[in-house]
């Protein structure tokens, strides 16, 4: 028989191939841990749980749900079973588990949770505040991881969120009391950001010290220093330089009557809009547009970007300005959003939190608001059952939202790759 004419072997088949692929138990696994929390709310819930979904100033009221604990339950349970065998019959197959997968289990579990939580209580449950509440913890979160994502995706390494949302949080309640328009102190709170952005640029990149450390150190200085200011400067005539100054509730129009979600997403204060349009535009510019492209190759490939005449230096000075000043607006929310005066250490760690956002977003702008409002959501819930009486400990309810961070940063979600040059001196 001819080379020609002789039977080629048979390739191996694909199903063979993918039988020696490992299997992706992530989302299985997480996906059978909900199902059995889930199926044990349900046996021990009693009584009912009712749910509040809208509000007083909603020109079509809708009847608070008074659900039967126990069959509602259940109910989520059977869907989250189904959701389970989905997930393991792909795994098992070595096959990716479908992305709406995760989510529909996660929405499954925190509606079981908060009936089960609401089971035999007179208190309500209140959907709209929760919501409300998630959006608006969400905001510094949003604001520093976009901050991150700025400057690490052009090669610099951004810890000091934490020290640039405090320090906004600073000025604008000085500047919103002093003036008494929280506008101006709206204003104002970028301009900290930035002044913590030039020191970290300053001994980060023109100095060439370890940005971690620059990072971690300007945190510790600004809380040093807005806490000195508090304690003589503020203290002593804090109704003219701390005062108590609140952006005005901005509703737009027939969209802020929506039963449930116009409360949530259209009747809210400037910066929650400033958000949306933040993440739009650094989605569009950051993968559509020229500067993009060079914030990127900087943060990839600074020799090839400086080949082509991009002046490394100087983009990733412009870009850790750009983020200095999101920080700070995100840091406004502490006081002249939210209507309160300065305390010391007003952040509270939301610097660090909106960098496990970046993180868990890809570094993406599009990925970090939906791990910051996760983040939000869990600090609602705490908030929430500590008002209305949970079984569960207090202590534990104050854990939640750290406990969230660590679980979803330890491997509840995807690889994820950092830029290839981030926080590597050039030249």
């Amino acid at each position: 028989m001819t080379a020609a004419t002789q039977p080629l072997s048979p390739a191996p088949s694909v199903e063979a191939a993918l039988r020696r692929e490992p299997m992706r138990l992530k989302v299985p696994v997480a996906s059978l841990l909900a199902t059995l929390l889930t199926l044990v709310m349900a046996a021990t819930a009693h009584g009912e749980t009712i749910f509040r979904i809208s509000t007083s100033a909603d020109v079509l009221q809708v009847t608070n749900p008074v659900l039967p604990a126990r069959p509602t339950l259940l109910v989520l349970g059977l869907a989250a079973v189904g959701l389970t065998v989905v997930a393991f019959s792909r795994a098992r197959a070595r096959r990716p588990v479908p992305t709406w997968v995760g989510p529909a289990v996660g929405a499954v579990f925190v509606l079981a949770f908060l009936t089960w939580a609401g089971a035999g209580r007179t208190s309500v449950m209140p959907l709209v505040t929760i919501l409300s509440s998630t959006l608006a913890l969400s905001v510094p979160l949003v604001f520093g991881g976009l901050a991150g994502v700025v400057g690490e995706r052009s090669g610099t390494i951004n810890i000091a969120i934490e020290g640039q949302l405090l320090a906004g949080a600073f000025l604008g309640a000085v500047v919103g009391s002093v003036t008494t328009h929280p506008w101006l102190g709206m204003v104002a709170a970028p301009l900290a950001g930035v002044m913590v952005a030039l020191l970290l640029g300053l001994f980060g990149l023109r100095y060439r010290v370890n940005q971690i450390v620059v990072g971690v150190v300007l945190n510790v200085l600004v809380l040093g220093v807005t806490s000195f200011l508090f304690s003589t400067v503020l203290s002593d005539d804090s109704d003219r330089l701390n005062s108590a100054t609140r952006l005005p509730v901005l509703a737009v129009p027939l969209l802020s009557e929506i039963p449930l979600i116009g409360p949530v997403l259209f009747r809210q204060t400037i910066l929650i809009y400033l958000m949306y349009l933040a993440v739009a535009v650094l989605s569009f510019m950051l993968f559509r547009s020229r500067w993009g492209l060079r914030m990127r190759a900087c943060g990839e490939h600074p020799k090839a970007a400086d080949t082509v005449g991009i002046n490394v230096m100087r983009t990733r000075l412009n870009n850790l300005v750009l983020g200095g000043a999101l920080a700070g607006l995100g840091g406004a929310f502490f006081t002249v959003g939210s209507g309160l005066a300065f305390t010391k250490d007003m952040s509270a760690g939301n610097g660090y939190i909106a960098l496990a956002a970046m993180i868990l977003g890809a570094w993406r702008p599009l990925g970090t608001p939906y791990a910051a409002l996760l983040f939000g959501f869990a600090t609602s819930i705490g908030q929430t059952l500590a008002v209305i009486g949970s079984p569960i400990p207090a202590n534990l309810i104050l854990m939640i939202p750290y406990l969230v961070t660590v679980l979803a940063v330890a491997g509840f979600v995807g690889r994820v790759q950092a830029p290839a040059a981030e926080g590597v001196p050039y030249p």
